[in-house]
């Protein structure tokens, strides 16, 4: 199909990625106050003491970058324009270039709101592996206004790779032969799968590139790193046989994280925001009629330090209640108060069906139990109806950031998904 594209089993991968999204869509929407411009999306603009979120091209090269305050932003761009986010806007582009996507094939992973993997082997009728992503990069800056780099391989780690290697607004061809020529003089970072911890692990041990990743003795890695080890060593030759999955009605997870607009260190500010992510979260599990029973926590700190910590519950459940009980005994068993937080998230997880979830009630629960869902469904109607805010807890009645969570316009994250299965007109 494209001379090369295709390994031993014969898939052609694209990876999609929508270069500096956020600060693209703005350009997009309103090119004379932004396109062109150094820019950043900041979760507080009015407080100036935010973090950016994501900059622009422009802002990028002044040596802004994701994470940093807006303060220090500033410093080093005094032209920076700075905006709020607006993640109702994001979600409708998001879809959009995912519907340009679907033109060539059904294949399409969503990894996040502004990247997806699309499996493109069957699709020749459209021409070859370039022809198809120059046509889609083509259509997605026409149509919408943005930019996106695409990566083309015989896999998704080398789609991804490739997309990653020229930015903004290009197409990449990543080869199995390419490999090491392309990557093996890289750090062992810069391979898709690897993060930070992992890479200082390997190089206590003497592997510092791709390359030497690739000539490690596979045993080695298999004891400091397990199963996982094997896998790395694969990866540093560009195997990877991880499929493509598009998004299926029934949801694996049901999350949110948030950014928060200034670092957080006391435990009552913790708890509000869990308060609030753990009602929206609960909220869009009993909305796709899930169960669940895990719920596992994010927590990032000023540095991007990130930790995930999970529990698994006694009962099935889809209460806010519960789901926030939780969170707070998993952030109270994994952070010292006086830390500074950055991002908080929940993700309820080993979901079912509601109709297809037994419950095990005891004879106390047996009666208040049916009351209890009663109510929050009349609660959850009136909040359909009338917003977010119609209706709320004693302890969501605030002021402080945290609120801004049931915000659909301006609450987001980029991992988010699961809006991908909500109508075009909203939840």
């Amino acid at each position: 199909m494209d001379g090369g594209v295709r390994e031993k089993r014969g898939r052609i991968i694209l990876h999609m990625d929508m270069n500096a999204f956020y600060c693209s869509v703005h350009a997009a929407e309103q090119p004379d106050l932004y396109k062109g411009k150094p820019t950043a999306v900041a979760g507080s603009v009015e407080l100036r003491k935010g973090i950016v979120v994501t900059s622009s091209y422009e802002a990028r090269a002044r040596g802004v970058r994701t994470g940093m305050t807006v303060r220090q932003a500033e410093r080093l761009c005094p032209e920076l324009i700075l905006i709020s986010p607006d993640f109702d806007l994001y979600r409708q582009y998001s879809r959009g270039f995912r519907r340009i996507a679907g033109a060539y094939t059904p294949q399409i992973e969503s990894v996040s709101i502004d990247e997806c993997f699309l499996d493109i082997t069957g699709s020749s009728q459209f021409g070859t592996a370039i022809e198809i992503a120059e046509a889609i990069r083509r259509r997605v800056k026409e149509e919408l206004g943005l930019p996106c780099s695409i990566g083309i391989g015989p896999n998704k780690l080398l789609a991804k790779m490739g997309s990653d290697m020229r930015k903004p607004d290009a197409v990449t061809v990543v080869r199995r032969r390419d490999v090491p020529k392309l990557l093996w003089g890289k750090p062992c970072q810069t391979l898709y799968g690897i993060g930070g911890k992992t890479a200082e692990k390997l190089l206590r041990m003497n592997i510092r590139t791709i390359g030497e990743l690739a000539a490690a003795d596979e045993k080695l890695l298999k004891d400091k790193f397990g199963v996982y080890g094997a896998w790395m060593k694969r990866a540093a030759h560009g195997m990877d046989d991880a499929p493509v999955e598009p998004l299926r009605e029934a949801a694996k997870s049901v999350g949110h994280t948030t950014t928060l607009p200034a670092d957080l260190t006391k435990r009552e500010e913790f708890r509000r925001v869990l308060l609030n992510l753990a009602d929206q979260t609960a909220r869009r599990l009993r909305r796709e009629g899930m169960m669940c029973r895990a719920v596992q926590i994010t927590i990032r700190d000023p540095d991007m330090k990130t930790i995930t910590r999970s529990h698994t519950v006694d009962v099935p459940t889809e209460n806010a209640e519960d789901v926030y009980k939780v969170a707070c005994k998993l952030m109270d068993a994994n952070w010292r108060e006086g830390e500074p937080v950055r991002l908080l998230g929940i993700t309820l997880q080993s979901l079912s069906p509601k109709t297809e979830t037994p419950v095990q009630l005891d004879l106390f629960e047996y009666e208040e139990t049916p009351r209890k869902e009663q109510l929050v469904s009349v609660l959850d109607r009136l909040r359909d109806k009338f917003g977010e805010s119609a209706v709320l807890t004693a302890g969501m009645l605030t002021n402080d950031p945290s609120a801004l969570i049931r915000n659909k316009k301006i609450r987001g994250t980029s991992l988010q998904t699961d809006f991908l299965r909500e109508k075009e007109d909203g939840e």
